[in-house]
């Protein structure tokens, strides 16, 4: 029995702002080739996105590494784009003081949540509530 050979159709969409996904996700393919160039294997990058099929990221991945220099050129727009966005955003008035007042409140529910640990392994070290200078 012969091998149907057939040529691979890469499974991505192109959304309106110009973004290409895996076709059926959101999962853009910034995401793909970065896990990939991390080192990930296509398991992996299904395991940490289970809505992807693993053919598909078997042929994303297909398609960057024959077509490298033209993803990279794109990746690359996709960044300069997003830092020129970020500059945009840090430069409008009141951000540095909306900034500062969401990272006041993350550090104060860190602190909370880090006393509320602290108070939970302290009861769980001494189910039965006995002070250090009492006796059992």
């Amino acid at each position: 029995m012969a091998l149907i050979l057939k040529e691979q159709v890469v499974p991505l969409e192109e959304d309106r702002d110009g973004v290409y996904q895996v076709a059926g996700t959101r999962i853009r393919l910034d995401t793909i080739v970065y896990a990939f160039n991390q080192g990930l294997t296509a398991e992996e990058i299904v395991s940490q996105y289970p809505v992807l099929d693993l053919a598909d990221v078997y042929t994303v991945i297909a398609y960057y590494l024959k077509n490298r220099p033209v993803v990279d050129a794109y990746l690359q727009r996709r960044e300069e784009a997003a830092a020129t966005l970020r500059a945009e955003i840090e430069a409008k008035p009141g951000y540095k003081a909306f900034r500062e007042s969401i990272l006041a409140r993350q550090q104060r529910r860190i602190g909370g949540a880090k006393e509320a640990i602290k108070y939970i392994a302290e009861d769980f070290d001494n189910p039965l509530g006995v002070l250090p200078t009492q006796a059992p």
